[in-house]
C-alpha cells in the first residue's frame, strides 16, 4: 500500500485524544514525522498532571513511525512558535499543520461569563492564529504547505454554545483568508467539520442536538469512531491536493461532504436608496420568501 506522506513533517494540535489522536496516528502511518501537541487539559480547559501526547508518540513509535511530543500552550504566541520551531529543529521543516485543539465552556448566551467566552475563543480561534502565523511564514519561504483547520457545524448555530459557535465560524473566515493569501506560495488551507464521539460530544445533553453521537467509550469500529475522520485529512495533506484550497469538508461516520460557500440566495434591486415604506411593502413577498431558520446539518 502506498504511503502518501512519505518524507513530510506534520504538527497536530490537540493530538493526544479523540480525533486529534487518530489524525496524528494516520499521518504517521502514511509516512510523515509528526509532532504531537497536547497541553493536557480537561474538556473545560483545566490542566491535568500529564499530557496524553506522550502516549500517542509511544503508539506511533511502536508501530514503526516517527513522532515527538509537544506540551506547549498553542493559545499563546510562544506556544505556537514553539510548536513550529520544534518541527523544524527536529525534522528540518514543517509541511503540514493540523489544528484540532479545543475546549468547551457551554452556557446559554444570557448566562455566559466573559471568562467562559474568552477561554473558548482563546483556545480555538486564537490558537489557530498562533500556530498558523509562524507556520505560514515558514511555508511561504519553502513555497509549500498544507494547513487543515478544525471548524465545526456548530458554526451554523449550535444552541447553548455561543462562544464555541463564534470561534468555529471565525476559523472559517481565517481559513478563507489564509487560502486566498497563501495560494500563490504553494500553500493550501482548508477546514473540516468533523463528526465523531469524543470527550467533547459526551458533554452534549441528550436531545439537545439531533444526531448527537453516542458515548465515546463505546464507539470503536462504529460510524462515530474518531478513526473515521482522518482519511480526508491525509488527502488534503498530500501533494495530490495541491489545487484544493479554501474549502470546507465534512467527515462524519462513513460520509465525506463538501460544503458550499456562503452566497446570496435572493437579491432585491432598487434604482436608488431604498424607501423604508416601500421596503416594508415588498419584503415579505421578496426577501422574506422561503427563509429557513438557522439550523445545523450533520457533517
Amino acid at each position: 500500500m502506498a504511503r502518501h506522506l512519505e518524507g513530510k513533517v506534520a504538527a497536530v494540535t490537540g493530538g493526544g485524544r479523540g480525533i486529534g489522536r487518530e489524525v496524528a496516528k494516520a499521518l504517521a502511518a502514511q509516512g510523515a514525522a509528526v509532532v504531537v501537541n497536547d497541553l493536557g487539559v480537561t474538556v473545560a480547559g483545566q490542566r491535568e498532571t500529564t499530557s496524553p501526547a506522550d502516549d500517542v508518540v509511544k503508539e506511533i513509535k511502536a508501530s514503526g513511525g516517527t513522532a515527538s511530543s509537544n506540551h506547549l500552550d498553542i493559545a499563546t504566541p510562544d506556544g505556537g512558535e514553539g510548536l513550529v520551531n520544534q518541527a523544524i529543529r527536529e525534522y528540518g521543516q514543517l509541511d503540514i499543520l493540523v489544528n484540532v485543539a479545543g475546549i468547551l465552556r457551554d452556557r446559554m448566551i444570557f448566562n455566559m461569563t466573559i471568562e467562559e467566552w474568552d477561554a473558548v475563543l482563546n483556545v480555538h480561534l486564537r490558537g489557530h492564529f498562533c500556530t498558523m502565523r509562524p507556520a505560514t511564514a515558514h511555508m511561504r519561504e519553502r513555497k509549500y504547505g498544507r494547513i487543515i483547520n478544525f471548524s465545526s457545524n456548530a458554526a451554523q448555530g449550535s444552541p447553548g454554545q455561543p462562544n464555541y459557535a463564534a470561534a468555529k465560524a471565525g476559523i472559517l473566515g481565517l481559513t478563507y483568508s489564509t487560502a486566498n493569501a497563501m495560494q500563490k506560495y504553494g500553500v493550501t488551507c482548508n477546514a473540516i467539520f468533523p463528526g465523531a464521539a469524543t470527550r467533547m460530544t459526551d458533554t452534549i445533553p441528550a436531545g439537545r442536538m439531533a444526531g448527537a453521537p453516542s458515548s465515546s467509550d463505546s464507539v470503536e469500529g462504529s460510524p462515530m469512531d474518531p478513526a473515521n475522520v482522518p482519511p480526508i485529512i491525509v488527502y488534503l495533506a498530500s501533494d495530490e491536493a495541491a489545487d484544493v484550497t479554501g474549502q470546507v469538508f465534512g467527515a462524519s461516520g462513513y460520509r465525506i461532504s463538501r460544503y458550499t460557500h456562503m452566497k446570496p440566495d435572493r437579491v432585491l434591486m432598487g434604482t436608488g436608496r431604498w424607501d423604508i415604506d416601500q421596503l416594508f411593502k415588498v419584503f415579505k413577498s421578496t426577501l422574506g420568501q422561503g427563509m429557513e431558520p438557522a439550523r445545523m446539518f450533520l457533517a
